[in-house]
């Protein structure tokens, strides 16, 4: 009986001890949460989240850092080349393949076969975060960005226009009326990081054609048609339509000079509708559909973001946790709510709040079929690099015609052409 009680306490110590570093080992737990597209809204929100899955789960701490998004794309990549990586980051639908390919990103399909929340994601959640390959979920979309215009009632009406314009060429005309008025400009042009977007919107209405590529690998943007799109919108900028500090805009800028009255037009996705909505009045302003070309069509960029895990993380149970409790129902509907971009859950779309006025453009763009949401070819490895330093670097150069449209468009187009025909010969 000795021995039995002596080896039965031994076991128990054994067990008491394995149940107390067991406990030591969660209470060392700490995930580190990346966000890149930041605001004090979103990382507020964020932080409200991540409060509740650390109460979900004890010991466990969560390390958030908020990159600014206009330093963003070099801040994460000289800590990634560091080796500095985090658990889950926040991911633009633009950096995935440069990630992904070079082996950095865990897969998630593993993860999703066993999540019950999966069946919730729509037919655009999982097309989009399976980009890269075709086949592999690199990302989780929590929500899409779609462009629309916004624009200011209030200096429509002081300048004489009676509505929003429907074509490139009323674009153009209610521009020139409202740069009438004192100190006020037509567009708030984004001629820094991020403004791949507004070229291409008008580019592709004005050549009525959204293809990025020929058959073999060319691209299409030293193309006539394409060339005749960029060298009208470096022409709007040199007529004065746009402010003239607006060549340096990124996305808060742009979204300021809107709302403050400086600038009447603003291409956006929902996610402006953050700070507009706070400082103007429903009545002052309105969404439509992004202007048409001549040939009837129009072409918004559609991107998302989303959650991804980094292959190398020690912690990769918890890390997909915590991605659930992010892209799940309550998370993701307070996260999109308060970011603005359309929902990636099914769920999701018959909440009340997407059936306010305000997003009426965003789901009018969707309904005409003559307006074509277009995916910038993102699967590409070097297209972060494309978009955020060579675009606004030679674009800028472009607007201060320091170079033409025509040598742009060229630079670009042999950059991605060797990018597509490199993708091309790799998946043969």
């Amino acid at each position: 009986m000795t021995i039995a009680r002596s080896a039965t306490a031994a076991l128990l110590g054994a067990a008491l001890s394995s149940t107390l570093l067991s406990g030591a080992a969660m209470a060392q737990t700490t995930l580190k949460l990346t966000e890149v597209i930041t605001s004090p809204a979103r990382t507020q929100t964020l932080q409200e989240i991540v409060a509740k899955f650390e109460a979900a789960n004890p010991g466990v701490t969560v390390e958030i850092t908020s990159l600014p998004w206009g330093e963003a794309f070099e801040k994460f990549a000289t800590t990634v080349s560091a080796g500095e990586t985090p658990d889950v980051v926040e991911m633009p639908d633009t950096w995935v393949a440069l990630y992904a390919k070079n082996g950095a990103l865990e897969s998630l399909e593993p993860y999703l076969a066993k999540w019950s929340g999966a069946k919730d994601l729509n037919d655009r959640a999982l097309q989009f975060g399976r980009m890269t390959d075709g086949k592999t979920a690199y990302m989780l979309p929590y929500g899409f960005y779609l462009g629309a215009m916004f624009y200011n009632k209030t200096l429509f009406k002081e300048a004489g226009i009676a509505e929003p314009p429907k074509t490139i060429a009323e674009f153009q005309v209610a521009s020139e009326a409202v740069s009438k008025l004192p100190g006020k400009s037509g567009y708030c042009l984004r001629g820094g990081r991020g403004g791949l977007n507004d070229w291409t919107v008008f580019m592709n209405a004005i050549a009525g054609d959204n293809t990025y590529f020929k058959p073999d690998g060319t691209s299409t943007f030293a193309d006539p048609e394409k060339v005749k799109g960029l060298a009208w919108y470096v022409d709007y900028y040199k007529k004065g339509l746009a402010p003239k500090d607006s060549i340096s805009w990124g996305f808060n800028e742009t979204v300021a000079g809107f709302y403050s009255g400086t600038c009447a037009m603003l291409n956006q996705d929902p996610d402006a509708l953050i700070a507009i909505s706070e400082r103007m009045k429903p009545e002052e302003y309105g969404v439509v559909p992004l202007p048409k070309g001549e040939a009837g069509k129009a072409y918004p960029v559609i991107g998302y973001a989303g959650w991804s895990m980094f292959a190398n993380s020690q912690n990769k149970e918890m890390a997909w946790k915590l991605i659930e409790t992010l892209e799940g129902t309550e998370g993701n509907v307070a996260w999109n709510k308060r970011t603005g971009a359309l929902p990636a859950l099914k769920s999701a779309e018959n909440d009340p709040f997407y059936a306010s006025d305000a997003f009426k453009g965003w789901f009018d763009s969707l309904r005409d079929p003559n307006i074509v949401p277009t995916s910038l070819p993102s699967y590409l490895e070097e297209f972060a690099y494309f978009k955020d330093s060579l675009v606004p670097s030679s674009s800028q150069r472009a607007l201060l015609g320091e170079i033409t449209a025509e040598e742009m468009a060229k630079e670009w187009a042999d950059y991605l052409t060797a990018a597509q025909q490199k993708y091309m010969a790799a998946a043969q």
